[in-house]
């Protein structure tokens, strides 16, 4: 399978702003916060993963499927950079060295549950508005 160029540049462009837009409201919500839960992860995980839901649904019912440009962009490139699995997974090991369990395992049952209903919720939303 090839893959355009534009496809490419669209990835690497969308992953530039989602990466962005992550930092930005990490630290936004962390300096709000100020405590040693990962709000600002939480967060950005949980918008994220709404609008996951979301663009796929308006992507697939309104556009020929998950092969455009659009998708490449918005899913691939500005929502994989934007969501941070791997900043949740790095934030609950540290969570554990610091033998903070009952904080970690509330950490990962509210960020799981949290981001499968926000995901549930963009669909529910995308199929009703699109």
């Amino acid at each position: 399978m090839s893959i355009p160029f534009s496809h490419w540049l669209a990835i690497a462009l969308g992953g530039s702003l989602g990466a962005m837009g992550r930092f930005w409201v990490v630290t936004f919500f962390n300096r709000l916060h100020g405590s040693h839960f990962p709000l600002g992860t939480f967060t950005v995980n949980a918008i994220g993963s709404f609008v996951m839901g979301l663009v796929f649904v308006v992507l697939m019912l309104r556009f020929t499927g998950t092969d455009t440009l659009w998708h490449r962009l918005l899913l691939v490139g500005i929502l994989g950079a934007f969501t941070t699995f791997s900043s949740f997974a790095l934030e609950n090991l540290v969570l554990l060295q610091q033998q903070q369990y009952w904080m970690a395992l509330g950490y990962t049952f509210a960020s799981i549950l949290t981001c499968i209903a926000a995901a549930a919720l963009g669909f529910g939303v995308g199929k009703l508005v699109f």
